[in-house]
């Protein structure tokens, strides 16, 4: 059973919040998230770090400028996720708006698989390019990056991967790569690309490009970065969230592009109150639907779109696209379950789950399920070809995935043939006949490097709320803020009473209920059918469910235990 305790909150920085202005509430939450100070919370673009400490910033500026003055053909290679399609997007908007001329190539997850292969490279050369820009992959693209040059194209690469190690031979812009002094680690792919676009438009600056044409309004893309960062599901530290605050104040003034709009409409959001769950949960999984079952390149110009006709044919597609994924990823659920129903996963410290006929481009979202149910590392399998499964794993706080999988790699070099990721996710291929073998190695490293209190899933709340503090006031406040990876959203403790309850959409449990101070709520439980007892201890959000014209103040259930 978790554990549910209160978040640590340092007096001292409690007091002082509350000495600058905010509510003993704002205190709490800002106080109990490593916030210092109310100017850690302004989020405006001046307050950006600047581009000048990323490694090899300056030198990809000089070179895109002199491909953009010799007029060379850029080709950006992407990958086929949401934050590789915003990427793309936005390097396709920013190099064509500073005067380039570029195209893109995704890879198909099917045919291709990740990053800059040298069967990409050749796909690639068909276009004809100069000069290869990578966005959101490329960092272990060393024998991609050496078959472009073997074919005289040069190759840039933009990416966010951990490296490993050994490094292309080529330019590389990175904050995680070797000796980078940029003080965020936590970019996204698409963050990256905006920085190089900065980095570019200082360098045009420089030459005079714009001594008689207005200098571009790279602020535009924001609503871009704003999706691929929080879809990617990196740390929102201080400088993500002004990049995501940023693209929210554009998509709430109605000012973001065509391709963005538009998938508000289809996931019938109202972009005037565009949050992070928004981005995270209804926008991002309709983009990532492409790459998961069909192509990126689609996902992609809705992003593009120029016609608001156009982008909402291009969304509600999209929208279908993740009702399939959706159908899809319920029977893999279900078939799961059935596996581990026979597996004493208590006595485990990993789950590694394979079978060949599941879906390829929903293992992520399965993997990341099951994880939340047993809380445990997880990795799903699927097959790729006849000859090569592929993997894609996710982990819990304790241990970081890719370093485990690198262990893995080092204790049995034969095992693996290509992995990579960050701490909390990552991919990886393995021979058919090597799964057993795979998942005896990874449970080994699993119990090496974690220790049993690991295991215990811990869920921190924010203590409980005042009476005066269940009101649409708070919970209008709480979700026009930045939440999300690292900056996690407020969650309360509390009891209540369950005066009623019935199934909604198969699988969630509507609810109505009274709390401690006499107040009757509505409360929703998602993807928790079952019914409740009468006295439940509750780990919750607060939020305004807007049905029909009316707005009604919902708790929203993430934990729930009987009480006696």
């Amino acid at each position: 059973m978790p554990q549910v305790r209160a978040r640590a909150v340092a007096p001292d920085r409690l007091q002082q919040l509350m000495n600058d202005g905010m509510s003993a509430l704002e205190a709490r939450l800002y106080a109990g998230r490593g916030i210092a100070s109310p100017a850690e919370l302004e989020h405006e673009l001046k307050r950006l770090l600047p581009f000048t400490s990323l490694k090899n910033v300056d030198a990809a500026a000089v070179r895109l400028a002199a491909a953009i003055a010799a007029r060379e053909r850029l080709l950006i290679v992407a990958d086929y996720d949401a934050d590789g399609a915003t990427a793309c997007s936005v390097g396709l908007k920013g190099l064509a708006m500073l005067g380039a001329v570029v195209d893109f190539v995704v890879p198909n997850r099917f045919e291709y698989g990740y990053g800059l292969t040298p069967e990409i490279v050749e796909l690639a050369a068909q276009k004809s390019p100069d000069l290869i820009v990578t966005v959101d992959n490329g960092i272990a693209s060393v024998a991609g990056v050496a078959a472009a040059k073997a074919r005289g194209i040069d190759v840039l690469v933009t990416d966010h991967h951990l490296p490993g190690d050994t490094l292309p031979d080529c330019l590389i812009v990175n904050p995680n790569q070797p000796g980078c002094g940029f003080p965020s680690k936590n970019l996204a792919g698409v963050g990256v690309m905006f920085y190089v676009l900065l980095a570019l438009r200082a360098e045009l600056r420089a030459r005079g490009a714009f001594a008689d044409v207005a200098e571009p309004n790279l602020a535009t893309l924001l609503d871009l970065v704003a999706l691929g960062t929080v879809a990617d599901v990196v740390r929102l530290d201080g400088n993500n969230r002004i990049l995501v605050e940023q693209g929210l104040r554009r998509m709430r003034a109605g000012r973001a592009s065509a391709g963005v709009m538009a998938l508000f409409q289809a996931a019938g959001r109202n972009p005037a109150k565009a949050s992070c769950f928004d981005l995270g949960f209804t926008l991002g999984p309709r983009l990532n639907a492409a790459g998961r079952l069909d192509d990126m390149s689609f996902g992609i110009s809705c992003l593009l779109s120029t016609s608001e006709d156009d982008a909402l044919t291009r969304a509600r597609e999209l929208d279908q696209l993740n009702r399939e994924r959706r159908t899809i990823e319920a029977g893999m659920r279900e078939e799961a379950e059935t596996a581990l129903a026979g597996l004493a996963i208590d006595a485990s410290y990993s789950i590694a789950l394979y079978r060949p006929d599941w879906h390829q481009g929903v293992i992520g979202i399965v993997a990341s399920r099951v994880k939340e149910r047993y809380h445990r590392p997880t990795i799903v399998f699927a097959d790729a070809s006849e000859t090569e499964i592929k993997g894609s794993g996710r982990s819990i706080p304790g241990l970081h995935l890719r370093d485990a999988l690198d262990l893995v790699s080092k204790r049995h070099p034969d095992l693996i043939v290509k992995f990579g990721g960050h701490a909390m996710a990552a991919g990886l291929s393995l021979r058919p006949n090597d799964f057993g073998r795979f998942q005896q190695a990874f449970e080994a490293v699993c119990r090496e490097l974690m220790d049993e209190t690991a295991l215990e899933r811990v869920i921190e709340t924010d203590g409980e709320l005042s009476a005066n503090d269940f009101s649409f006031e708070t919970a209008e406040r709480i979700e026009r803020q930045v939440w999300g990876q690292g900056f996690p959203a407020p969650l309360f403790h509390g009891h209540f009473r369950v005066l009623e309850q019935r199934v909604v959409g198969e699988r969630h449990l509507k609810v109505k209920l009274a709390n401690d101070y006499g107040l009757v709520l509505e409360g929703i439980r998602f993807q928790h059918p079952d019914p409740l007892p009468r006295d439940v201890n509750a780990a919750y959000s607060l939020s305004v469910n807007e049905f029909r014209g009316e707005r009604i103040l919902q708790v929203m259930l993430d934990y729930v235990e009987g009480s006696a």
